[in-house]
């Protein structure tokens, strides 16, 4: 689902803020997440957002005595209070070429993100790009290379002892600046331990080689590591962590009007924060900092939870045993920072509130499940693929004390309903909506859909009353017999400010009309909106492979749906196992038609079925692969199948059942093994793939073959062992798999008698 589908609203709800004004909210609590543990944070922000991106200490062992640190994970907020957690954004343990990702940085420019990272510590620096927050990441680094820096890198580390903790800062006129490094040294102070690097822009890669950093009046503190660029004014800020010769490590600065130096050291950005057991002294600190709507943030790492400071409960570190290593586990807290007159930074007062919240939360948006501004008795899980965006869930242990808490509610008018998408493998799992506290006035309760699995989510409702206005703490409290049955995907309230959502729309704004012909690249507009099937399309992954054929612009910008241009037109290539399409089809009258569809592959098992509104109008259809060549795409066959369909306005969804397969078009003709209306204009060669004949072998679930046939194409072969039409198929129970001997496309077909 992709939540950043927003509703159209929100120019209306913007001005029901202003005319009612901000109230006096209450004060957020650090750290930001107390379900997982999370370190060495870097942070960005446009006009609508601030984002925290961080690694992860949740897969240390409790007596660990090392970082373990594979993967970051991003935030990000509209008001301070109230934080959105999209989990694991990039994971090297699924990402080939990559060891670890330890320390990184983030820069957002004209809704473009970038993020530099340490490949394993020192092992160079990667640089990858989104368009969101959530992803999908890609790798931005151009000429042909896998590292910005060091390894197969465009320029090498420079001599730098510690190839790692990279920043990045992109300036007021998108030039874009990388600084990485650290290291001890005998030396006192010690000023080479950091390099820049300028950048052509913020997409293009390096132009010569980087700079040691150069930072003057230095005291006797040593620079370290954590190097980091920001700007306020016209000043530029060069900060760090200092050595741990001197006690515990602080958030050091120097102030220069050249981003590339030299620097002045100044002060202190930020002391250990050790102070009133928060964290350990001696050991690291780590920061990032960003203006946002007026303010200017600190965001850095402490050891709160697992030190158990303020009454926060003490999680249990990854392989589930309790009071883990503080030293390594740690967790990810915000405050605000100001400046004096002159430029200078006041050193930030680490404090156990955070800062203060700057807006309203609007509830009548669609939300990923981990939005909040405190948590108790839950934890996450992300499932990440690379090239696709997050997926992040709650997972409430619902038979103890669970909840999440949302800060500073503006219902306006008032609330009338709650909508929540959620699995739950148990009965009587449910979400009460309730203010003040955990265990406040309750506003309405949802019982949740037994969907028989944790993996399948299903959309509940529910009637909400007395939230009107704003409430200062809203609790979404998890219930249930037994934890971790259930899995929260996403949420939203209905009432004054909702706009229903917009169901997709046909590509050009009419239905397409059966009997007729489809192009495959028109397919659907998506929806927008809150819940579940909103979405016209599904792809991989987030890169349109068929642009470059069209001059490099995209046929259908953003959907990262493969369409590549033809002499005679476009085509849906690169198509996947499980990807699929929708068409809003318009049928004239019930009853039997003809489907053909102009296809290619070189591949033997590509596939695919038809479906209206969800269910099946084809078996599984096998592309026939090419015969002109290897990889030739343009050898067009035409397939064709039988199909029964429903009068009216329908959602036709095309299913690629096997990989590697391009299509051009579907066309749908009155009757029963009626002749195709379409001449085939791709290609000369065109062949009826339906003609043929081929041999089929069926083989039992021990891989006894037991009985061998001819067919026209897999779907027929289906149906003719499912119906006992053939030798040995009368007395055939349970599933069995059928193979094509000619090219060892293999289907699993269930019989019941």
């Amino acid at each position: 689902m992709d939540y950043k589908k927003v509703w159209k609203g929100s120019a209306l709800k913007r001005a029901a803020c202003l005319v009612a004004g901000l109230t006096v909210f209450g004060l957020a609590d650090n750290p930001i997440s107390t379900y997982h543990y999370l370190a060495d944070p870097g942070a960005a922000a446009d006009d609508e957002y601030f984002y925290i991106i961080t690694d992860s200490d949740d897969p240390a062992p409790y007596n660990s005595n090392g970082y373990k640190i594979y993967a970051l994970y991003a935030f990000r907020s509209k008001d301070m209070q109230n934080w959105t957690d999209y989990g694991i954004i990039y994971d090297a343990r699924k990402v080939n070429g990559i060891n670890d990702i330890w320390a990184s940085g983030i820069a957002v420019h004209d809704g473009t993100f970038y993020i530099v990272f340490p490949d394993g510590g020192g092992g160079g620096i990667g640089y990858i790009k989104a368009p969101a927050i959530d992803g999908p990441w890609t790798n931005a680094v151009g000429q042909g290379k896998d590292k910005l820096v060091g390894g197969r890198g465009i320029i090498g580390c420079d001599g730098v002892s510690w190839c790692f903790d990279p920043g990045i800062f992109i300036d007021d006129d998108g030039t874009t600046y990388v600084t990485w490094g650290g290291g001890e040294s005998n030396s006192r102070p010690n000023t080479d331990n950091f390099d820049i690097v300028k950048l052509n822009d913020a997409k293009d890669a390096p132009v010569g080689n980087g700079s040691h950093v150069k930072v003057n009046n230095l005291p006797t503190r040593k620079m370290l590591e954590a190097s980091y660029i920001h700007k306020h004014g016209n000043n530029y800020y060069f900060s760090y962590s200092t050595g741990w010769q001197q006690g515990a490590p602080t958030i050091d600065y120097g102030m220069s009007n050249n981003v590339m130096g030299p620097y002045t050291w100044k002060g202190t950005i930020l002391g250990d924060p050790s102070m009133n057991g928060r964290s350990i002294n001696g050991n690291n600190n780590h920061h990032g900092i960003a203006e946002f709507k007026g303010h200017s943030y600190v965001v850095y790492h402490d050891r709160r939870i697992a030190k158990g400071h303020n009454g926060l409960e003490i999680i249990p570190a990854d392989d589930g045993q309790p009071k883990p290593n503080e030293g390594y586990h740690r967790s990810v807290s915000v405050d605000e920072m100001f400046y004096n007159a002159d430029g200078t930074i006041q050193t930030v007062k680490v404090t156990d509130e955070g800062p203060k919240q700057i807006e309203n939360f609007d509830p009548y948006d669609w939300y990923p499940a981990l939005t909040s501004s405190k948590q108790k008795g839950i934890r996450s899980r992300s499932n990440f693929v690379q090239g696709k965006k997050a997926e992040h869930v709650l997972i409430p242990l619902s038979s103890k004390e669970s909840w999440i808490r949302v800060s500073g509610v503006d219902f306006g008018t008032a609330a009338t309903g709650f909508t929540v998408e959620a699995s739950s493998a148990a009965d009587g799992n449910k979400i009460e909506i309730r203010t003040g506290s955990a265990t406040g006035t309750l506003a309405g309760t949802c019982t949740l859909k037994n969907t028989g699995s944790k993996n399948t989510y299903a959309e509940n409702k529910c009637e909400v009353e007395g939230l009107k206005g704003v409430v200062n703490q809203l609790f979404l409290v998890f219930k249930g017999n037994q934890d971790s049955t259930m899995y929260v995907k996403a949420w939203g309230f209905e009432g004054s400010g909702t706009t229903p959502p917009e169901p997709q729309k046909p590509f050009g704004g009419t239905a397409w009309a059966i009997p007729g012909k489809i192009e495959m690249e028109d397919f659907d507009i998506p929806g927008t909106g809150r819940g579940a099937g909103m979405d016209s399309y599904s792809d991989n992954d987030a890169t349109d492979h068929g642009a470059e054929s069209n001059g490099g612009e995209s046929y259908r910008e953003g959907t990262g749906v493969d369409i590549y241009k033809k002499a005679t037109g476009y085509v849906v290539g690169y198509n996947q196992t499980d990807e699929w399409l929708e068409y809003t089809v318009n049928v004239a009258a019930e009853g039997d038609y003809t489907m053909y569809a102009a296809v290619a592959s070189a591949n033997s098992t590509s596939g695919f079925k038809l479906s209206i509104d969800g269910d099946d109008i084809t078996e599984s259809i096998a592309v026939p692969q090419a015969t002109s060549g290897e990889d030739n795409y343009d050898d067009y066959n035409k397939v064709k199948a039988n199909v029964k369909l429903p009068a009216g306005e329908h959602i036709l969804r095309f299913t690629v059942t096997g990989d590697w397969m391009d299509i051009d078009y579907i066309n749908f003709v009155k009757g029963k093994d009626a002749e195709d209306t379409e001449p085939m204009t791709i290609s000369n060669k065109v062949k009826l793939a339906t003609e043929a004949t081929s041999s089929f072998d069926v083989f039992d679930l021990s891989g006894k073959k037991i009985a061998r046939f001819t067919a026209r194409n897999m779907a027929e072969a289906s149906r003719l062992w499912r119906d006992g039409s053939v030798k040995g198929s009368e007395k055939a129970r349970g599933v069995s798999l059928i193979r094509n001997s000619e090219n060892g496309m293999i289907s699993k077909v269930r019989v019941t008698r």
